[in-house]
């Protein structure tokens, strides 16, 4: 347990740059800082890139669905997809199973612009792996997981 006193807040041993969470924020902050750059010569913003590559993966699917997926409240996603709606990018309709439900497609130019955000994102990803070996990215993608689940029982209150 020795090992995890430095990283815990409750201690007085706590150092911030052993902190699991500050280390996280340091790196998501840079990836973000970049990646908004290289997004934004292209016309997009990180929340509408969001969008963009989980519709890649399947499309339709619904806003909910999209805004847990993206990290993102419900709300504030709404006016995300308005936003890509009115810049031709998606197309927003309720669905025929359950009217509450908006489904949200790619459109024809939001595939076009999902290729270019895919062009100028994947060499920041390549070069953001680079040294990882393919057993550690797995190990990484395990930890990472595993103390998301952790958190779970308490985001539930």
């Amino acid at each position: 347990m020795d090992a995890f006193r430095s990283s815990n807040p409750g201690t007085s041993a706590f150092k911030v740059e052993r902190y699991p969470f500050y280390l996280l924020n340091r790196l998501v902050s840079r990836y973000n800082g970049i990646i908004e750059t290289r997004l934004r010569a292209i016309g997009l913003d990180i929340p509408s890139w969001r969008v963009l590559m989980i519709l890649g993966e399947r499309s339709p699917r619904g806003t909910r669905e999209i805004a847990e997926a993206a990290v993102i409240n419900l709300s504030t996603m709404t006016r995300i997809i308005q936003r890509m709606t009115a810049a031709g990018l998606v197309s927003a309709a309720n669905s025929a199973e359950d009217a509450r439900v908006t489904l949200v497609t790619l459109t024809p130019d939001g595939r076009k612009k999902l290729g270019e955000a895919r062009r100028v994102s994947a060499p920041v990803y390549e070069h953001l792996v680079t040294g990882l070996a393919p057993d550690e990215f797995e190990l990484m993608i395990g930890l990472l997981n595993r103390v998301h689940d952790n958190l779970e029982p308490l985001a539930r209150g």
